[in-house]
């Protein structure tokens, strides 16, 4: 199992605070946390290639955006 980058406490967070959630199980929260997860990772990698397209190592905010929309 890969190493997790969100904490369970930011999904309980999302969940309660963002979204008037009374209870979260851990499960929901991992659950949350695995989607959320995967697609950052998703979105990333887009971002990267859309820099490298535009001759840049660093990727930006409008590459995170495009990737987003893509």
């Amino acid at each position: 199992m890969s190493k997790r980058i969100l904490p369970l406490a930011a999904m309980e967070h999302l969940l309660k605070k963002k979204s008037s959630a009374v209870r979260v199980s851990n499960s929901a929260k991992e659950a949350l946390r695995d989607i959320l997860e995967e697609i950052g990772q998703e979105i990333g990698e887009k971002a990267v290639r859309l820099a490298n397209h535009s001759g840049r190592k660093t990727i930006k905010d409008i590459d995170i955006k495009l990737a987003h929309k893509s």
